[in-house]
């Protein structure tokens, strides 16, 4: 459940005021703040994409349908968890929305406790993607610290090759490798060569033409 220092809201996007209100309020009811907005236009000068949270919108919208704006976040690569709410959805749309990276899909009218869980479990999800997203950051701002050199020997230590084997290839002294590689634990702040092959396996996903 959300706390005082929890900064997520629930983004309640439905063009029919006392449903979204409805909603506000009951999520209010249990500590977990929320924003309305009666359109998927209005959503999108509002939203900040820095502002953790879940979206809970309606599925038919006029001018922008709620697969409409799923599409136009995707485009932009705003990840925000979605759960759809519908009074007349079928399968197809259900598969269209979950394929398009929904996390939950609600047809009206819907229990309360129900609606609480599945929106808690979207903020627990998007706290725990952002996470992992400022780690992969945090990384990405160290690797950028190691000097060309640096790098070189810290992807063959990743892939297993020994300090001797590395200088051979460098053709430098083993103890030129060893400088390099404290420098490098230094800078990554990894605490053992375990922790440092853990760190650059998160980098190299980040960077697929890591050298």
């Amino acid at each position: 459940m959300s706390n005082e220092t929890d900064q997520s809201t629930v983004f309640i996007v439905d063009d029919e005021a006392p449903v979204a209100d409805s909603i506000a309020l009951l999520l209010r009811s249990v500590g977990i703040r929320s924003t309305v907005h009666n359109g998927a236009t209005a959503f999108l000068e509002a939203y900040d994409p820095d502002s953790p949270g879940c979206l809970l919108l309606d599925v038919r919208m006029p001018r922008m349908s709620g697969l409409e704006l799923q599409k136009e976040l995707n485009r932009r690569r705003c990840f925000l968890p979605i759960i759809f709410i519908t009074g007349h959805g079928d399968v197809p749309m259900a598969v269209e929305a979950m394929r398009a990276g929904a996390v939950d899909f609600l047809q009206k009218p819907f229990n309360d406790d129900e609606l609480i869980r599945r929106v808690q479990r979207a903020l627990d999800q998007d706290r725990e993607t952002r996470a992992r997203l400022a780690q992969r950051e945090a990384l990405l701002q160290r690797y950028e610290l190691l000097t060309p050199r640096e790098r070189d020997i810290t992807w063959r230590l990743v892939d297993g090759q020994a300090n001797k084997a590395a200088a051979l290839e460098l053709d430098i002294s083993e103890r030129t490798v060893e400088q390099h590689r404290a420098q490098v634990m230094r800078k990554m702040d990894a605490r053992s060569l375990a922790q440092l092959v853990q760190m650059m396996l998160v980098v190299r996903e980040a960077l697929p033409a890591a050298e």
